[in-house]
């Protein structure tokens, strides 16, 4: 019986010494931090605010869905990225897969400084669609994924609240398009093609000033 119980607690040991070899290194905001002031600051901000709309602001994004549009940006062997972007494309490439983690953690705890609304009618439009959707298009309430204030879901929807007009915008119409295409089952591409030019319009106003 003693020599079973030994036996017993010497595999325990065995198999928690193989799990924590395996386990993947916490991630470390100041790890990345130096990359982000040399490589990333130019179009995301040191604090990733960017400096110009076309970018998207960073701060406060969940850092599960930080890492994975990091890793969509590149190529996997013979496979192409998921998410075209010759920019991304080549800032990815420097990163390498095990400190995604990192990144993706800085610039989660980040402040984010958000955009405004300019135009408040378009703006009452897309308070529309976010809250309610449009039934008679098939278009659900954006809120059901992104959380009634734009703070999204963790790993699974990004939070919105605060991003710039011109990112929202551009990212719409490219899953309307099919230019962008790692949204889960298809779901944004779903939604985006049923949205009228208008509507993306009114969309991106409101996300703007969302808190």
């Amino acid at each position: 019986m003693i020599r079973t119980t030994a036996m017993a607690l010497l595999l325990a040991a065995t198999f928690n010494v193989n799990a924590a070899d395996k386990a993947p290194a916490k991630a470390d905001p100041a790890k990345a931090k130096p990359i982000v002031e040399a490589v990333c600051a130019g179009c995301h901000g040191i604090d990733g605010n960017s400096p110009a709309a076309p970018n998207p602001n960073l701060a406060r994004q969940g850092a599960d869905y930080l890492a994975k549009q990091l890793l969509n940006f590149k190529s996997m062997g013979d496979k192409p990225a998921l998410r075209e972007n010759a920019i991304m494309a080549g800032m990815a490439a420097m990163v390498p897969d095990e400190d995604v983690a990192h990144f993706a953690a800085y610039f989660s705890q980040q402040k984010l400084k958000p955009a405004a609304a300019k135009d408040e009618k378009l703006a009452a439009e897309g308070q529309k669609l976010w809250r309610m959707g449009n039934y008679a298009k098939g278009i659900p309430a954006c809120s059901g994924c992104h959380g009634p204030t734009g703070a999204g879901l963790p790993a699974q929807y990004p939070a919105l609240a605060g991003q710039y007009q011109e990112y929202t915008e551009d990212q719409l119409n490219k899953f309307r398009s099919g230019e962008r295409a790692n949204d889960p089952e298809k779901m944004m591409r779903i939604i985006a093609a049923k949205l009228s030019d208008t509507e993306i319009k009114a969309l991106a106003e409101y996300i703007a000033g969302l808190r």
